[in-house]
């Protein structure tokens, strides 16, 4: 799951040369990069600089920036202020109300799922929730509900739909090699109550029983944990080279190094080992829902 980004590049991580924003502000959309190319070009009409054109709105240089580059949505002062430096020609009032984010995957999450397009193998270790690749639309939007702050229909449907487009991959050719290990506690939560788990574990069945699909469920009891640093990601891209994904509370990091790539492989091969075999999780997952 994934969901921001900051303005001006603030928060921005760089492991292994890869870099990965951190911070809840989705990504731009077209709107916002059109509004920004439009204040570029007024302001080079005008033969302003960006540090004179924020000097004059009474915003930094790197907000002017950020607009022009449709990083950041503009406020009201402003789309007023500029208009009113940049000539009132009435562009900037009236291209205001259209502007609107592209909610979905986090942009800090996109260079990670470009990546997932061309994998040859991804794995996948999650001990907070379902993976998004295994999500239904109901346990989606239940997750999305759950963690604030508070989304209006709109943004929830958005990212719900981002999230479940990522699933395409499971159709993809040549296939993907997939690896999944969860925690059994995320099929005991009972996210979005009985009917949405019920369903949800009709899908992880289903899924588990492609040719291309492993997963294994971690056990409640397991003394022995490689999985303690938190969830990961890896990926073998076309070349053969690998990369891994961590992420937190407000971001993510994509890892390129690889000494660090290898720990990850390391634990995850290590976790593997101590997950149930993919025939006893399949078991689990048929008992689990019986009970229901």
């Amino acid at each position: 799951m994934a969901y921001g980004n900051t303005d001006d590049d603030a928060g921005e991580a760089v492991t292994g040369g890869m870099r990965a924003g951190v911070g809840p502000e989705p990504g731009p959309s077209d709107s916002m990069r059109t509004f920004g190319a439009v204040v570029q070009a007024l302001r080079e009409h005008a033969g302003l600089s960006r540090e004179e054109l924020g000097t004059a709105v009474r915003f930094s240089k790197h907000t002017v920036a950020s607009v022009e580059l449709g990083r950041r949505m503009p406020d009201r002062a402003f789309v007023e202020r500029a208009e009113e430096v940049l000539g009132n020609t009435g562009a900037l009032r009236r291209a205001a109300p259209h502007l609107s984010r592209q909610v979905g995957l986090a942009s800090w999450f996109r260079h990670w799922a470009r990546l997932e397009t061309k994998a040859v193998t991804l794995w996948t270790y999650e001990c907070r929730v379902i993976p998004g690749l295994l999500q239904t639309e109901r346990y989606a939007r239940a997750v999305t509900e759950s963690v604030p702050p508070v989304k209006d229909e709109e943004q929830v449907a958005k990212q719900v739909t981002a999230r479940l487009e990522r699933q395409h991959l499971f159709e993809r050719k040549p296939p993907i090699a997939f690896s999944f290990i969860i925690e059994q506690a995320l099929l005991e939560r009972g996210t979005g109550g009985p009917d949405v788990t019920r369903e949800l574990l009709d899908h992880l069945l289903e899924r588990s029983a492609r040719f291309n699909v492993e997963l294994q469920i971690m056990p409640r009891c397991q003394p022995d944990h490689a999985g303690f640093d938190g969830p990961l990601m890896l990926l073998e891209a076309q070349d053969n080279k690998w990369f891994g994904y961590a992420e937190g509370q407000r971001g993510g990091v994509l890892i390129s190094d690889r000494k660090e790539v290898s720990i990850m492989l390391q634990r995850y091969a290590k976790l593997r080992s101590q997950a149930l075999t993919s025939e006893d999780s399949r078991g689990l997952l048929t008992r689990l829902r019986g009970a229901l």
